[in-house]
């Protein structure tokens, strides 16, 4: 396994690890509606995803202002994808087959992980930008 692959991994589980607990906490702590609270755990990790990738796993250094703002727009465009299926997984374990909601998220995250590092590598943090 190359160094990428293991930097990935290893903030991707940091990401996940955010994912899901601000979900719980969200959810289970604070009662809201797991719609809502797999939207704001999306939108916490997602920054903290971005800013990982760039600087550790994609060893991305932009050239201003207009290259940070590509990767970003690109970033969220993807993850945002990944957000729609994360989401629609969640309504599927929770409301069809009735999976508890932490366990129907840490599925979910297990198949947006894979989508969101091929998204990163090869659409994000292309070397174009440089």
């Amino acid at each position: 396994m190359n160094k990428e692959v293991v930097l990935y991994l290893f903030f991707g589980i940091l990401t996940t690890f955010i994912n899901i607990l601000s979900f719980w906490i969200l959810d289970d702590l604070f009662n809201l509606d797991y719609k809502i609270a797999t939207t704001l755990a999306w939108f916490l990790s997602v920054i903290f995803a971005f800013i990982t990738n760039k600087k550790y796993v994609f060893n991305q250094k932009s050239s201003g202002g207009q290259s940070v703002r590509k990767e970003l727009i690109s970033f969220f465009f993807f993850r945002g994808l990944s957000y729609i299926l994360d989401l629609a997984g969640m309504v599927f374990l929770v409301e069809v087959i009735h999976v508890d909601s932490t366990i129907a998220k840490v599925i979910t995250n297990i198949i947006v992980i894979i989508a969101n590092y091929f998204a990163s590598k090869y659409a994000v943090f292309r070397k174009s930008y440089e």
